[in-house]
């Protein structure tokens, strides 16, 4: 069973899909890691991300940076957007999570393309939305307990940004397939959200 996440940022489409994961047993991917660790890598070159050649000199990145907990930061979040723009990159990248998802048994994906472009056979394909205003809370919070400083207004400009280079880049825009389910998390709690998801992928199944 292949389970496709898709959603943009802070949208908690990446604890749905850990949660779906360990709940039926499967192997997850977070395929934002992956452009995250391109970033990481092109700042390691010095490189401009704006730059398609550079991005794609980062692609060759070595597996020991998926584990670095700088990937995880906010300013590598906002470094990732800008290098996935480049389809070079996207094409570099596309085979290695295509064949996590083929992988036997199957697996939970997560990202930005998951349902439209890497696994579009996919079983259930979600993509998991909220507000602006509840994304930024969200991530307010995060960065609060990881002791970084910034306001609400500031995260929400950012995201604002980051959605729109997400939906309007020309090679594999942030869009719900066609076959998707939406499941709006802007007044759900982590737990119920998570319920919510295993409940659609437990009736498709079904």
């Amino acid at each position: 069973m292949i389970i496709a996440v898709d959603g943009p940022t802070a949208s908690g489409k990446g604890t749905i899909a850990r949660a779906l994961a360990r709940h039926f047993g499967l192997p997850h991917l977070d395929t934002g890691l992956l452009y995250r660790a391109v970033g990481q890598q092109l700042v390691r070159n010095g490189g401009d991300p704006d730059d398609p050649m550079d991005a794609l000199a980062a692609c060759a990145f070595p597996e020991s940076l998926l584990a670095d907990p700088r990937l995880r930061s906010e300013g590598a979040g906002g470094i990732a957007s800008r290098v996935s723009i480049h389809s070079a990159v996207r094409a570099a990248l596309l085979e290695r999570q295509r064949a996590f998802a083929r992988q036997p048994g199957g697996a939970v994906l997560d990202g930005r393309d998951i349902g439209t472009v890497i696994a579009p056979d996919a079983d259930v394909k979600l993509f998991v939305t909220a507000s602006v205003a509840a994304r930024a809370v969200r991530r307010w919070k995060e960065m609060r307990e990881r002791g970084e400083n910034r306001t609400l207004d500031s995260i929400e400009d950012d995201l604002r940004a980051r959605d729109e280079r997400d939906t309007t880049r020309a090679q594999a825009p942030l869009v719900a397939a066609t076959d998707a389910i939406i499941l709006d998390t802007s007044e759900l709690d982590r737990d119920d959200a998570i319920a919510a998801a295993i409940a659609i992928v437990e009736r498709h199944r079904a």
